[in-house]
């Protein structure tokens, strides 16, 4: 199913050093959540998707700052993820958590998850980051966008699990692809 074409960003985002991000990563992610969301929107406004996601982080690889994020094979986005280089993390206040929990419970293959969440999907032009973000897509009701380039991608090898604790969490044994992207902006909105 095709997403809810994308509008333009307005004006209201402000770049940021990633220093700068509010609040603790980890909890951020863990307990308040993010949509990761990626696409294409250049041939086709609705060519995106978005999943909420409460596994991830930020860091230094590389010699870069980069954010990591991780998608199991059955969720529709990580065609997405594979197929375009750019993704945004998404965080939001309080009063749109029940939007991204539709966003985790819905899946984009059966309907417009923006739509129904009541969230605006916006992207980014060249205005902003030199350019380089250009293509992005998230949403106008987020406080904070990290913007990132895909660098790498890894699939979970069960193989390689140290702690057989792990497993539990793959009953069906749908591993996740790891992405490390690197972060090419931090938007707020002002």
């Amino acid at each position: 199913m095709i997403q809810k074409a994308v509008v333009p960003a307005d004006s209201r985002w402000a770049e940021k050093d990633i220093a700068d991000f509010r609040g603790q990563p980890v909890s951020r992610i863990r307990d308040e959540w993010m949509l990761i969301t990626a696409g294409d929107t250049s041939a086709e406004a609705g060519n995106w998707n978005t999943m909420t996601a409460s596994w991830g982080g930020l860091g230094e690889l590389w010699s870069k700052d980069v954010a990591f994020m991780f998608i199991r094979p059955s969720r529709h986005t990580r065609a997405f993820a594979d197929s375009n280089s750019l993704f945004t993390l998404s965080f939001f206040d309080q009063h749109c958590q029940k939007a991204l929990a539709l966003c985790g419970e819905k899946s984009g293959r059966d309907c417009d998850k923006a739509e129904e969440a009541g969230l605006t999907p916006v992207v980014f032009d060249e205005r902003l980051a030199g350019g380089r973000i250009a293509g992005a897509v998230s949403f106008a009701e987020a406080t904070q966008i990290i913007v990132c380039r895909k660098i790498y991608t890894h699939d979970f090898d069960p193989g390689n699990f140290l702690d057989p604790s792990i497993e539990k969490n793959y009953s069906g044994k749908d591993y996740h692809r790891m992405y490390v992207g690197e972060i090419l902006a931090l938007l707020e909105a002002r």
